[in-house]
């Protein structure tokens, strides 16, 4: 039997057949005559090559022009410049053409501080960074600037939809928006392209965020995202990229920028990935003077599928949006406390006072309540300190003239503890109250600073219990600093000497000074806690009068 031919064999002699093919073809195939030159033909032939010409060889050759534009037959873009509104129940959102970038974003439902439809794209800052939702491309150059080209704009039927389209025959950049009518939540989408391949970027939001009409709002404006890695939510904010823009990668369960009460967030919903660049960005205020503010990049890839939150940073709207975004909320260090004190407050806004300055009034009486037994035992501990003075003062006397290096000091100091313990005083029970007031102070300025629900309340002459006051003259500090006094003058103090009496009395002063600038609900909190305090001391100093002073136990001098 002959042998079969091998696979290789084969291809070896089908090549080889090929190639003689061409070889041969070559002499029994004639080539197709040049076509015959017209006398016009030959006149525009002889025309001489200009220098540009040489530089524009299409000039010369028209044909070649012809297979350009036939090249870039899918070209996309628009003749001119042009904005898109879009109205919601919730949003007015002006698009604009050029670049495919939103040029305005109003929440309807909200006002500034000037009272004024609450625009949350900083308009100072358009004449120096890219406006909201313009790209910032990772790795290469595209050939034609995507945030100045003039986009396509189709719309949708019900106007609650809008796409942008480019493409200058290489690139390819589209964008989308769909709204719904009643909701904060937006689906987005870009897209990049270029020959073909995905181009990885991210969608910006630069020049800040939120109410410019703030006291201060570079302070409360920052980048965010939660870290499902290690359930935390990471805050950045200008100032932690002066030094240049700062990423950060990994599953976060939202990403995007906030100020104190709103916020513009990405869900990436269950996207192994996503990015996120910090940057800070130099521009104008409200008195022309240059500032940082904080912008943020969300995205990644060449293909970028999210849902965007743009609204209110109200729990329960949140809640019902997606679980997740509750998160946005920060309570701070004390939230076990200041999460249940804003609870409270808002039921018993709802319940009782029907307003949130009362509200405030009527939970501090209540704080107050359920601290006086502590006050009571501070009380009485001040009272035995006070009858005990004779003897401490006789042991002080004994050590006198000791430096605090001197090892009698130690001894000095056991003497008086075996005192306080043997007549059972506990010398920190009087500023016990005080330091269990602190966690709630903390949790009064977290609730204030975060809560949308207090932004914009109003109680008596106060316009708003997130801001400071209004008037020229703060006149809740003022009253703070008075009652701070009648309560330092009405509470004794054992042992104090008479030199450091005179310092405490500018305590009140102090207070004052640190309250003049505060949101005034975070003042009538302390205001309130102190008229509570003077009530409660009046009535110890009258149920509870100053015990016997005891006679020192003679002492002897002890070495030097």
């Amino acid at each position: 039997m002959k042998k079969e031919l091998s696979m290789e064999v084969r291809l070896l002699i089908a090549f080889v057949l090929m190639g003689l093919v061409l070889l041969v073809s070559q002499y029994f195939i004639k080539p197709a005559p040049a076509p015959t030159a017209t006398k016009e033909g030959a006149a525009k032939s002889a025309k001489p090559v200009t220098a540009a010409a040489v530089e524009k060889p299409e000039a010369v050759i028209p044909s070649i022009a012809r297979q350009k534009a036939a090249e870039t037959a899918g070209a996309v873009q628009a003749a001119s410049e042009e904005t898109v509104t879009v109205d919601t129940d919730v949003y007015r959102v002006v698009f604009s053409n050029r670049g495919a970038v939103v040029r305005s974003w109003v929440l309807k439902d909200y006002k500034d501080h000037a009272g004024k439809p609450l625009e949350l794209v900083y308009q100072p800052g358009l004449a120096r960074v890219s406006s909201p939702f313009a790209v910032d491309v990772k790795g290469q150059t595209l050939a034609t600037d995507p945030n100045t080209a003039l986009f396509k704009t189709e719309r949708s039927g019900d106007g609650l939809e809008v796409s942008f389209e480019f493409s200058d025959g290489r690139a390819l950049i589209k964008k989308g928006f769909r709204f719904a009518q009643k909701s904060y939540l937006v689906s987005v989408t870009s897209e990049i392209t270029q020959n073909g391949t995905a181009v990885s970027h991210l969608l910006t939001w630069r020049g800040g965020f939120g109410d410019p009409t703030v006291r201060n709002p570079v302070s409360v404006q920052h980048s965010l995202y939660y870290d499902l890695s290690n359930s935390k939510l990471q805050q950045k904010a200008a100032s932690d990229a002066k030094n240049g823009p700062i990423s950060a990668s990994g599953q976060f369960s939202f990403v995007g920028i906030e100020d104190s009460y709103f916020t513009a967030v990405f869900l990436p919903g269950e996207k192994p990935s996503v990015e996120q660049t910090t940057f800070a960005d130099l521009v104008p205020d409200a008195d022309g003077k240059d500032e940082k503010r904080v912008g943020v990049g969300v995205g990644g890839e060449g293909l970028n599928t999210l849902s965007l939150f743009v609204g209110p940073k109200d729990t329960d709207l949140l809640r019902k949006v997606n679980p997740k975004l509750e998160q946005v909320v920060d309570w701070g260090f004390f939230g076990v406390i200041a999460k249940p004190l804003f609870l409270v407050l808002n039921w018993t806004s709802d319940h009782l006072a029907h307003n949130y300055g009362w509200s405030i009034v009527l939970v501090t009486l209540a704080i107050n309540m359920l601290l006086f037994p502590l006050k009571i035992t501070g009380m009485k501990s001040s009272k035995k300190m006070q009858a005990l003075q004779p003897q401490i003062k006789a042991i002080n006397d004994k050590y006198k003239g000791i430096s605090m290096k001197d090892p009698r000091k130690t001894e000095q100091n056991q003497e008086v503890m075996d005192l306080y313990k043997k007549n059972g005083v506990n010398p920190v029970g009087g500023c016990l109250p005080m330091l269990l007031q602190l966690p709630f102070l903390w949790a009064f300025y977290k609730v204030l600073g975060v809560a949308i629900e207090m932004r914009g309340s109003r109680w008596l002459w106060i316009s708003d219990l997130s801001q400071p006051e209004a008037l020229a003259i703060h006149l809740l500090p003022i009253l703070l600093v008075i009652t701070q006094f009648a309560m330092q003058r009405m509470t004794p103090s054992p042992g104090m000497d008479p030199a450091q009496q005179k310092m405490m009395m500018f305590m009140p002063l102090m207070f004052g000074y640190m309250f003049y600038f505060a949101s005034a609900g975070l003042v009538l909190y302390w205001l309130t806690g102190n008229v509570m305090g003077i009530v409660q001391q009046w009535l110890l100093n009258k149920t509870m009068p100053a015990p016997a002073v005891t006679s020192p136990v003679p002492i002897k001098k002890g070495r030097k």
